[in-house]
């Protein structure tokens, strides 16, 4: 897949602001016009280059971050770079293999297998890497009413897979300890052995019959419990978010990067950014302040969608991490877990 389109600038300030922003993204750093004189493939004096990242600078390219001489590319500056000057590199053989490998595992669980393609991601790019996915409806063992404070109650869910949940739901108040093991044989007899999709429309059709046998507090408490195990539609899972501290060099980073972990934690946010890229056909490039997750935290996101064997599209996966990724690996890296992800539903 091309990702390059025209950039808009030609000749002389074309070379020069992508040879910078190839320097900034390898180093962190700002560039100067000596460090590019000896990156420029054409001869050009320090004073030349200068003249030229002072236009690119007019043009809202660059800046300098405080005194320094040197300039780095604004958020604009790399939308640009990665649209239309970005070079896609080729995923090394043995990254290839080893992504392949690691999701390819057989007698795995779906979400199994995209928690470790999600550690692999991580782990290759030296970012956190995350996947946004349907909510697997696991087979239920045993579900259990637990009184914990006056107008509240826990709902314990064990799934066969050992799986354990803990819900915290809203309890008629002067509930009597003997509703809520009702509550909790009740839903054990029908649950028990079976998805919550396959018997939540049974038992609701039960409730709303009044053929359940149960009291109305009783039967409140079921109808709550049943709302709250439905929950929500999409998992958020996130890897290697320590990745992220590696690049702090300077407190203003580590400023950022407590942002960014606020911004994480904003769960519902980020599934809905991720969610953006199922609506284009391969990698997604979400930048900085585009987006107004990130505003503060200038952070991106490289993501991809993935398909079932209906080719419907029904997960996204991605590398998150600093503005000055190195897009031109973790593109392809992405692209080709989010396709190995693809052919393994398939």
């Amino acid at each position: 897949m091309d990702y390059r389109q025209n950039s808009g600038l030609d000749g002389r300030p074309r070379e020069v602001f992508r040879h910078l922003v190839e320097a900034y993204i390898s180093s962190g750093e700002p560039v100067g016009s000596r460090t590019l004189s000896q990156r420029l493939p054409t001869q050009l004096s320090p004073a030349s280059i200068r003249n030229v990242m002072a236009d690119l600078e007019a043009m809202g390219l660059l800046y300098a971050p405080h005194t320094s001489a040197g300039r780095v590319p604004t958020e604009r500056g790399l939308r640009l770079f990665v649209d239309g000057l970005l070079e896609i590199g080729q995923l090394a053989p043995d990254e290839r293999v080893a992504i392949e490998a690691r999701i390819n595992g057989s007698g795995r669980g779906i979400e199994e297998v995209l928690t470790q393609a999600t550690t692999l991601l991580s782990g290759l790019s030296r970012c956190a890497g995350l996947v946004v996915a349907a909510k697997q409806d696991a087979v239920l063992k045993h579900v259990e009413f637990v009184a914990v404070a006056p107008g509240k109650a826990l709902v314990v869910i064990v799934a066969e897979d050992g799986q354990v949940e803990n819900r915290l739901i809203d309890a008629p108040t002067g509930l009597p300890v003997s509703a809520l093991s009702e509550a909790s044989n009740y839903l054990n007899a029908r649950l028990r052995g079976r998805t919550l999709e396959e018997a939540r429309a049974a038992i609701r059709s039960e409730l709303d019959d009044e053929r359940a046998e149960l009291d109305a507090l009783t039967a409140k408490v079921v109808a709550e419990g049943l709302a709250t195990l439905a929950g929500p539609e999409k998992v958020l899972i996130v890897r290697g978010t320590s990745h992220l501290l590696d690049t702090v060099e300077a407190q203003a980073d580590l400023e950022r990067v407590r942002t960014l972990f606020d911004d994480i934690e904003r769960k519902a946010d980020l599934i809905h950014l991720m969610e953006l890229a199922r609506e284009g056909d391969g990698v997604r490039i979400f930048i900085g302040s585009e987006n107004r997750l990130f505003s503060l935290s200038g952070s991106s996101i490289v993501a991809a969608p993935y398909a079932n064997a209906q080719g419907k599209i029904v997960g996204v996966i991605g590398v998150l991490g600093p503005t000055r990724l190195n897009y031109g690996r973790i593109i392809p890296m992405v692209d080709h877990t989010a396709k190995v992800i693809g052919r393994l539903l398939a």
